[in-house]
């Protein structure tokens, strides 16, 4: 079992780049870039739709319109599995036989 986290505060500061502000007073700068594929994260890419993250307050954790967010515990401990989400979302992208 992993520590729970709530995501207090969040600013953009590049293209699919947040810097993420935890509970425990620690931070995250995040390049979600690699790891948006799929049906859920792969609307994410567009840059437009990437911007109308929000914080939601009943869960303290980010999400987007269509309902995509990540775990918060996973988003506080990005260096240890931003990896593990790379690998899938390659995955994802060769199994993918359309174009982009």
């Amino acid at each position: 079992m992993h520590a729970l986290y709530r995501v207090t505060s969040f600013k953009i500061t590049g293209d699919f780049v947040l810097r993420i502000r935890f509970d425990d007073g620690s931070t995250q700068e995040i390049d979600f870039k690699p790891v948006l594929a799929g049906e859920l994260y792969g609307p994410l890419n567009d840059l437009a739709f990437f911007n109308q993250v929000r914080l939601d307050e009943e869960t303290d954790n980010l999400i987007w319109p269509n309902d995509a967010d990540f775990e918060p515990a996973d988003l506080h401990d990005w260096p240890e599995v931003k990896e593990t989400y790379r690998r899938w979302a390659d995955k994802i992208r060769r199994s993918d036989p359309s174009p982009g």
